[in-house]
């Protein structure tokens, strides 16, 4: 079954309900979702864990929704994107505290200053902006991709990804990493 594609495979999990198959696909995926969670939890291993794992459940649930008009990884980056959404709703912070100190994740010892002033950038943008950045810089997709997974029009993609560069650019100019 390894050199099956995926539009394949989501078939036969759709089709004959073949847990195997939709297995395969878990396994190709999952780094990619996993990571697409890391960047925008700040680097909460757990809560990625578990919103990848949401993920995968809605992905089995509706996998008879998928139609092959986009590639497989992208119908399931934008359900991983709709589960993000849905936890920041359900978890919006309260007026009197920072969102950006309150959901910042602790480290690791072996994750560097590095990866923590990542994050902490990352931390003071809007979760689209991270969104469209993480989905842009981080994944390498582009602009016509982050717009199926994200369903925002292309325009807006770039407004938030300017913004949210710009921020980025501000925040680590400012910490030291101004170097020429």
């Amino acid at each position: 079954m390894e050199a099956f594609s995926d539009t394949y495979l989501a078939t036969l999990a759709a089709r004959d309900h073949d847990r195997q198959a939709f297995g395969r696909l878990v396994m190709r995926h999952q780094s990619t979702v996993r990571r697409f969670f890391r960047n925008h939890t700040l680097g909460d291993v757990q809560l990625s864990d578990d919103l990848a794992q949401d993920t995968f459940v809605k992905a089995y649930l509706h996998i008879g929704d998928f139609k092959g008009t986009a590639a497989f990884s992208t119908w399931l980056l934008r359900i991983a994107y709709n589960v993000f959404y849905d936890y920041i709703r359900a978890h919006r912070p309260t007026d009197d505290i920072d969102p950006t100190v309150a959901s910042r994740p602790s480290h690791d010892s072996d994750g560097g200053t590095l990866r923590m002033d990542i994050y902490d950038s990352l931390a003071r943008l809007k979760p689209v902006e991270r969104s469209c950045i993480t989905l842009q810089l981080v994944d390498g997709l582009p602009i016509d991709k982050i717009a199926e997974i994200t369903g925002m029009p292309q325009g807006t993609i770039k407004s938030h990804l300017a913004r949210g560069k710009e921020k980025l650019a501000e925040y680590l100019k400012r910490n030291g990493y101004d170097r020429k």
